[in-house]
């Protein structure tokens, strides 16, 4: 049995949206006949580097434990070598640097096969819509050189190369006991529910959305649409920026604020909800090719969805609505007709994207690397 390490630089949280896709893409390595081990960082009290349940790397606390958790990573390669780790898979932090690089080679020079996912790319404009550039600085210096000892970068997008290195392209996959399909046709005769779930950001462009509303609510209206945006905000910034644009179209009755829910409360909302509300913003941070995890969530929910990117999986998917990625308010009338016009059933939905469980995805990525 072929042993594969999944390298991340953070903490990991059962709870947390990006720890849950960490572990649905570990159980798929194990499906694929792997030996799976988990590397990450715990820092409730002491900075802790850990696999599975062993800490390999203990760096205290104070000023000096955060440099030694970004530098010291032989504790990492030790294990690649003395466990005959067959297949490193790196999750990127965007923290390419001389360290990182070095790591790698003692790897390489051991035989071990080591491939990098970079979640979002390009990612650079994303650091300057937030105006943390600099905390890439480093990365930006050293990631071409890194990647060029990697075997490959695992990518969501359609780039063939990333940082000169081969890419090997697969689409963010779905856990599909993990999402509970909707099970509930609601009446949409007299009013239409969208439903937008995520950590909020500005490339998501709900804004556009409410301002649709604001739009479509200026003339009396029948028929009732109403928005329910489930997450908590990035930043109290984007909170308050979208609070009011709410208030200041009066739009309070029609857009609903859950903050961030899971677990049966999310799949209640679901059961009244009837349309997805996918990123309508992405070419804010400048990205058009990508293929998010919310796209596929709503598809294994059963419920057609809106988007504003290029997502090759579901451009001409029969229950996607494309908009146009700019800043033009959405055409709410738009959405009811698109809805109106479908006749899919939440299990034809779900069954079209059963090609891209993670157990799918991550055998690509073993069959491009692994002999």
């Amino acid at each position: 049995m072929k042993k594969v390490l999944f390298l991340i630089f953070h903490g990991f949280d059962p709870n947390n949206g990006i720890s849950k896709k960490i572990s649905y893409q570990v159980d798929a390595l194990a499906q694929c006949g792997m030996e799976v081990h988990l590397c990450y960082m715990d820092e409730k009290d002491t900075k802790r580097r850990i696999i599975d349940q062993e800490v390999i790397a203990d760096y205290g606390k104070g000023f000096l434990s955060k440099i030694r958790k970004r530098t010291e990573f032989s504790s990492i390669s030790n294990y690649v070598k003395e466990h005959h780790i067959d297949l490193v898979y790196i999750r990127s932090n965007h923290n390419a640097n001389l360290f990182t690089i070095n790591m790698v080679k003692k790897m390489k020079a051991d035989g071990t096969k080591v491939v990098m996912e970079i979640p979002t790319y390009p990612y650079d404009t994303e650091y300057e819509a937030q105006g943390i550039s600099r905390q890439i600085f480093q990365d930006r210096i050293f990631r071409n050189q890194l990647a060029k000892n990697l075997d490959a970068i695992v990518t969501f997008s359609d780039y063939d190369k990333i940082f000169g290195q081969r890419t090997i392209k697969i689409s963010n996959g779905i856990d599909f006991d993990s999402v509970k399909m909707k099970t509930t046709i609601n009446d949409t005769s007299k009013e239409l529910n969208l439903i937008g779930v995520a950590e909020i950001h500005e490339w998501h462009g709900f804004d556009r959305i409410v301002k649709g509303l604001a739009y479509y609510y200026s003339k009396p209206q029948e028929y009732i649409v109403r928005f329910h945006v489930v997450g908590y905000f990035f930043s109290t910034e984007i909170e308050n920026e979208f609070k009011k644009i709410i208030s200041d179209n009066h739009m309070e009755d029609y857009v609903i604020l859950y903050g961030k829910k899971h677990g049966e409360e999310l799949d209640q909302i679901f059961e009244k909800c009837d349309f997805g509300i996918g990123s309508l913003g992405r070419h804010r941070v400048g990205i058009d090719k990508i293929k998010t995890l919310k796209n596929r969530e709503y598809a294994a929910r059963g419920i057609p969805f809106v988007y504003s990117e290029t997502d090759s999986d579901f451009d001409k998917k029969p229950y996607v609505l494309k908009v146009p990625a700019n800043e033009t308010p959405i055409e709410i009338n738009s959405i009811i007709d698109f809805y109106k016009s479908l006749s899919l059933s939440p299990a034809e939905i779900r069954d079209s994207i059963k090609n891209l469980s993670w157990g799918e995805q991550m055998k690509i990525v073993l069959n491009r690397v692994l002999p």
